[in-house]
């Protein structure tokens, strides 16, 4: 069990608690406790129990309950609260607009113990006749009930692939004789996804018997053999002869656009021994399985080009977008520092939040400097290993960033990025967002539409208008690494490129641990068609450092 799914059981815990009228201290000692778990240092599964209970908003009747969950997988005290609330109450968790308080409100209130209900009731215009609601937040709350209801059972892919490859070498180690592949939404790297889509040439008989000795396991066919584990992604078998393996793993590997499109165009082998077989048949280089989405890839004059110079993991060659202990993050600026460095990368931009973002310490003008001073002596120290003085500068209401000018002007790079007052209308966002482009300190617009996959949409932009406005305004836009956002959308990767606009693979780090989240990133990034030429977190550091030097001319 790892430190985030140990803070879900924690956080769970607290919200419960409050949704039951108990001891609000310990509530919130428990809520503490989550957040800070998410930020140890190392995996608590790692630490020995003394060093876990030392550590900042843990103790020792928090590491206990830590060893408890280590040892059993379940927790005594949150079992007893889920079974003394109604499934449909847990559900309501999962609604944003919906904390703890106010579903106590509703289901003691109103008597509603499901989603159902709850929806039925906002039709019925219940809610605002509660105390802590209007018509707003019941729309809100409508809206989000719809949008939940579209993605219950979907999954994130990096949530996703680390089962899929433990399951596809469980299956190999066990049925050496057989073949196995990942095929569907996990193979083309979509960012959410329902199954785990598997091609085998294995009888589906022998899966179900296999599966059959696994705990809490059930099988199912949807017309496909279905298998679902506990707690975890549902996995959907593809059962294929021999003879028809590889046409079965690559027509469930495509898009259902892609596959129109091939089967207007171009002709199936039969019986191919490999998908390259099917592609060299018709004079097609290999197209690998995330850029099977459009089906315009196939006629495109560039395709080649396109998937030799694919951003691959490697292209990676500097952290951009990280934060430290001086504003939310959990390692100091130097043991950042010394983290990226020792990974081979040639340079951290270290972004910590401005000063807006009371929430996450955010600095203050006096901190600025005094980080400054440090990131000085750190420069001298670690070179030729460079730290670059950036900032991830709030774009408050009216679409200003967060300092003076003089501030702004003591900066390498600005990346500016909305944290508050998500709720916004398209002309609201668009305003606000495009006038923080146009400012001539922004070197980066931050996770563009501030989504959270699966549980926030994110804010409603005209991207095609951003992205003209970017080219314009020579700033660059992030493709925000973290599996939760993923944002801009691999989709308007593509544009962004025509147009000139140069993307950012970035973690957005808050823990050297947090640099891994570059691979999901750079997953995301193939499936747009981004090149590593024109990636900013690719360039190397004589690169970054012309690119900045032509970005302090647009500050005059």
């Amino acid at each position: 069990m790892n430190n985030y799914q140990i803070a879900d059981h924690f956080s769970m815990l607290s919200k419960l608690m409050d949704i039951h009228g108990e001891n609000s201290f310990k509530s919130k000692s428990y809520s503490t406790a989550a957040f800070n778990i998410e930020k140890l240092p190392a995996e608590a599964s790692s630490m020995d129990m003394p060093t876990l209970a030392s550590m900042k908003g843990i103790g020792e009747s928090t590491c206990k309950k830590i060893a408890e969950l280590l040892s059993t997988g379940r927790l005594q005290v949150l079992d007893e609260l889920v079974a003394n609330t109604p499934p449909g109450i847990l559900d309501m968790l999962q609604i944003k607009g919906l904390g703890p308080k106010k579903i106590a409100v509703i289901w003691n209130e109103l008597g509603i113990e499901s989603l159902g209900e709850l929806e039925y009731a906002c039709n019925e215009n219940r809610l605002v006749t509660l105390k802590g609601f209007g018509a707003k937040t019941q729309e809100s709350v409508l809206q989000n009930i719809v949008y939940f209801k579209q993605n219950i059972g979907f999954y994130l892919w990096a949530e996703a692939e680390q089962f899929a490859n433990a399951l596809l070498n469980n299956l190999k180690e066990n049925f050496p004789e057989y073949q196995f592949d990942l095929s569907g939404a996990i193979r083309r790297q979509m960012e959410t996804l329902e199954y785990v889509d598997l091609v085998t040439n294995l009888p589906a008989a022998a899966i179900t018997a296999h599966f059959g000795q696994i705990d809490g396991a059930t099988t199912s066919a949807e017309p496909e053999l279905v298998v679902s584990l506990p707690g975890s992604p549902k996995t959907r078998f593809h059962v294929a002869a021999t003879t028809d393996y590889y046409t079965t793993l690559w027509a469930t590997s495509c898009s259902e656009d892609f596959l129109a499109a091939f089967a207007d165009g171009y002709q199936m082998p039969v019986a191919p021994d490999s998908e390259d077989a099917i592609f060299a048949h018709n004079q097609l280089p290999f197209v690998p399985a995330m850029l099977r989405e459009d089906a315009a890839i196939l006629r495109s004059p560039t395709l080649s080009a396109t998937i030799n110079n694919l951003i691959r993991p490697a292209d990676i060659r500097g952290i951009i977008h990280s934060h430290s202990t001086w504003s939310d993050g959990v390692h100091t600026l130097e043991e950042m520092a010394r983290a990226a460095k020792d990974k081979g990368y040639e340079y951290l931009v270290i972004s910590d939040h401005s000063q807006t973002a009371v929430y996450a310490e955010g600095l203050k003008p006096e901190k600025v400097a005094a980080q400054h001073q440090e990131i000085d002596r750190l420069n001298a120290l670690l070179a030729p290993f460079k730290i670059f003085k950036s900032i991830e500068s709030d774009i408050l209401g009216d679409g200003s960033l967060d300092y003076s000018s003089q501030v702004l002007a003591t900066f390498d790079m600005v990346i500016a990025s909305v944290h508050s007052n998500l709720k916004m209308t398209q002309e609201k966002a668009m305003d606000r967002v495009l006038t923080a482009i146009r400012n001539p300190y922004t070197t980066v617009l931050g996770h563009p539409t501030g989504r959270l996959l699966l549980s926030r949409k994110g804010y409603p932009l005209d991207h095609k208008l951003v992205i003209d406005t970017c080219a314009a305004h020579n700033v660059a836009i992030e493709i925000n690494a973290h599996p939760k956002r993923l944002d801009i959308d691999w989709r308007w990767v593509s544009y962004a490129m025509e147009r000139g606009v140069l993307l950012s693979v970035n973690p957005d780090a808050h823990s050297i641990d947090g640099y891994k989240d570059t691979y999901y990133g750079v997953m995301v990034a193939q499936k747009g068609g981004l090149s590593a030429a024109r990636n900013m977190s690719s360039f190397s550091l004589a690169e970054l450092e012309a690119h900045l030097a032509v970005q302090q001319l647009k500050r005059g």
